[in-house]
């Protein structure tokens, strides 16, 4: 098929013709046809500034990208113009982002296209068919992504192909500021052993690959480790394709600078250094090190490490510094506010001497997390002595510890950037407030008091799950006036599933009413790690929690109406994926009401009782941990498998398994414990399930024998077995369900 950019001058040649001699009407019709039958790529050569959307397109949706007319345009904001005429695309963009954002409504619009984590659902009209004039426009000048901790969390083990996917999933969504956290490694390893370490004490310095998020924000040091030189290498090799790439699609990247924590040993090389040891992060961990923001050897490293950085990724304009992310900082009352407005200004200046046009980036999450230290003053001191315009502050904890931009005045004037974690800990419980995101967005908007305002976006700490939040947020970060749900929600169901029915958007409205109406898991999250009760260490408290956010029998209506529509639906397209998703998480939170009620029986001496109700959890969890085989994301085999083939050799690969299978279960200590924790095939019959056995078991004991239940004793008990379970090498197999509708109606009727 002729590419459709060129229908426009087919016909104006056309005219041409009509009016000139046989001899050059056939020669001016020949060049035409010639023009016309060249390949896309060739075509696509006289729009090179746009040669980048068009091949993200091209990933997507094939050879068929080359029918778009793709255009730059200059505006003032980042707008996009699609329109549409006798079959011919146009998209009318202010940057490549805006582009990939325009031709990703188009396709969506007409039905055609839906990517997700979860999977892709592609099917191309033999025709373009008509659409009205739509022009969209963002107000923001920046759209984020990705939280550090992701990088531990779930792109750890990712090679480039997985990367490449995911800047395309970026790119189509408009988001043109991601975190690109890979391969500082890299450079720090350059950059202490011109400080005089030795290349051992380095790797021993680093933690292991799944902790590294930590090290880096100077939580921790060493643990999971020591980092092979392989890793490092691996990363260097992907950062450099993954900038390349994001550099390409119009994307500015906030890759790291140094933020002051520093190797112990660095104290041997530099004996008058002001390098102290700060308190431990968590219980059992050992106190980092930092250098002073006031010693000059602060500005030397600082400025270092960014000429580094640009020698081996090139330049930047937005660094991340977070000096004491989830740490205190070591002041006192009587020289807090000094000291905090002196750091502030090292931290930036040591940006600025590596990079004059640099802006310092930081994470605001601490100002939440620790508000007590953290007050106004506080943080308007820390702030006080870095240029606005050289600084962006990113608010994404709002689902968390919203307002905190309102009492800081907007941070006094400096640039910020608004959103939420969503995902906290990687974990994947179905969650999200549809109305929480469009009531917030068109009221920011609206306050004059957001000054400086300059981003939105989601900084998730893991990712594969709640696709369909993150589609909603990224549209909104496109829809000023908000987005009305019915309209939305339609038009999400036809592109993702190829059709719509009374059931499924039905069954959307009974979701949103129940489980989508939850902005953040409290008090359950933060008391014992994760959203269900079956994943945290076994407690008799459990039954001091109450119930579960929104509401569980809407969320079974929701599931029965899916179910209804399935009988047509091949295994592995997204309906089915989606009816797996929110039956896992209604059978969960039903396994959990189980678990307390198993307890409160054994706890009151009806031993039968609670035997019936801790067979039938467990039994539940054994059903449901099969039917997660439908997804792949979801599926331990998957996590396990992606660390041991990213060692080199065996000892690499047993470290990175054991890595893999720490940071999902008793990593963080006492406090952070399961705060990882998946709904993953293999973890419900393999971890979960067997500790709730050995919990029971020593209840029912003590009851036996008389004696009060020594809870404390059974947990350490718990603790050695979950110690011995990541020292484990063996790899889950992933058992693929057959007729997935069928044991989803099996699981309903328990």
């Amino acid at each position: 098929m002729p590419d459709t950019s060129f229908v426009s001058l087919r016909q104006s040649f056309q005219k041409v013709i009509y009016s000139s001699g046989t001899y050059t009407g056939c020669l001016l019709f020949c060049f035409i046809l010639l023009i016309s039958c060249r390949t896309g790529r060739e075509i696509r050569e006289y729009n090179a500034n746009v040669m980048p959307a068009y091949n993200a397109l091209e990933r997507l949706i094939g050879p068929r990208a080359n029918e778009f007319v793709l255009r730059l345009t200059n505006h003032a904001t980042d707008q996009v113009t699609i329109s549409t005429a006798r079959g011919e695309v146009i998209i009318e963009g202010s940057s490549i982002p805006a582009i990939c954002y325009g031709a990703y409504t188009y396709l969506r619009k007409i039905g055609a296209v839906h990517i997700s984590w979860e999977g892709n659902r592609v099917s191309l009209p033999a025709q373009w068919p008509d659409q009205s004039l739509q022009t969209l426009q963002s107000p923001f000048v920046y759209r984020q992504y990705l939280n550090v901790c992701a990088f531990g969390y779930t792109t750890v083990w990712w090679d480039w192909e997985r990367w490449e996917k995911e800047i395309d999933w970026m790119a189509i969504r408009g988001i043109n500021m991601p975190s690109a956290m890979e391969g500082q490694e890299a450079v720090y390893l350059r950059l202490w052993k011109e400080m005089g370490l030795t290349e051992a004490d380095i790797l021993q310095h680093f933690s292991g690959a799944a902790f590294l998020p930590w090290h880096r924000m100077g939580n921790i040091n060493g643990y999971g480790g020591p980092l092979p030189m392989s890793f490092i290498k691996k990363k260097e090799v992907l950062q450099k394709q993954i900038l390349e790439r994001m550099r390409s699609l119009g994307m500015q990247p906030v890759v790291p600078a140094f933020s002051g924590y520093v190797p112990a040993k660095l104290k041997d090389k530099f004996q008058s250094a002001q390098i102290r040891q700060l308190e431990p992060w968590e219980k059992g961990f050992e106190g980092t090190y930092m250098l002073d923001p006031k010693d000059p050897l602060f500005l030397t490293i600082g400025k270092r490490f960014i000429e580094l950085y640009q020698e081996m990724y090139g330049d930047a304009s937005f660094y991340l510094a977070d000096s004491f992310n989830e740490m205190k900082p070591p002041v006192t009352p009587a020289n807090k506010q000094s000291l905090l407005a002196e750091y502030g200004e090292a931290v930036y200046k040591s940006i600025q001497q590596g990079d004059s046009s640099a802006t310092w980036v930081m994470q605001g999450w601490l100002f939440g997390n620790d508000s007590v230290f953290w007050d106004t003053t506080s943080i308007q001191s820390f702030l006080s002595k870095v240029p606005p315009s050289k600084m962006i502050i990113q608010d994404f904890g709002n689902d968390r510890y919203p307002g905190i931009w309102k009492r800081t005045k907007a941070y006094g004037g400096k640039q910020w950037t608004y959103g939420y974690v969503h995902n906290y800990g990687g974990s994947n419980p179905v969650y999200g407030d549809f109305d929480f995101y469009n009531e917030e967005v068109t009221g920011l908007l609206n306050n004059t008091d957001k000054r400086n305002l300059v981003g939105y976006g989601v900084l998730p700490e893991g990712l594969n799950n709640n696709s369909v939040v993150y589609e909603y947020i990224y549209d909104l970060s496109w829809s000023p006036e908000g987005i009305a749900w019915k309209d939305w929600i339609r038009q999400y169901s036809m592109d993702r599933y190829g059709y719509i029915s009374d059931n499924i958007l039905t069954s959307w409205d009974l979701l949103k009413e129940s489980v989508f109406q939850t902005r953040y898991w409290t008090p359950r999250w933060w008391n014992g790690g994760g959203a269900y009760l079956l994943f945290k260490r076994p407690t008799a408290n459990i039954v001091d929690f109450k119930g579960y956010p929104g509401d569980n029998q809407k969320l079974r209506n929701a599931v029965q109406r899916l179910l209804k529509d399935t009988g047509h639906n091949k295994p592995g397209t997204l309906l089915i994926y989606d009816l797996v998703e929110f039956t896992r998480h209604y059978m969960s939170m039903h396994i959990d009401s189980l678990l307390i009620d198993a307890t409160k029986a054994y706890k009151a001496g009806n031993l039968s009782q609670g035997d019936a109700l801790a067979d039938k959890s467990f039994f539940i969890a054994e059903k449901l941990d099969t039917l997660i085989g439908v997804q792949e994301f979801n599926v331990l085999d998957y996590w396990l498998e992606g660390a041991s083939r990213y060692g080199d050799n065996k000892q690499e690969s047993a470290l990175y398994v054991q890595n893999a299978r720490t940071q999902i279960t008793i990593w963080g200590g006492d406090n952070l414990k399961d705060y990882a924790s998946k709904s993953w095939q293999g973890m419900y019959r393999g971890f979960y399930v067997p500790r709730w056995k050995m919990f029971f078991e020593e209840m029912k004991k003590a009851h036996a024998a008389g004696k009060k239940f020594d809870e404390e004793a059974t947990r350490l008990k718990i603790l050695q077995w979950e110690e011995e379970w990541v020292k484990k090498s063996d790899i889950f197999m992933h058992i693929y369900p057959e007729d997935a509708p069928e044991r989803v109606s099996e699981l309903l009727k328990l």
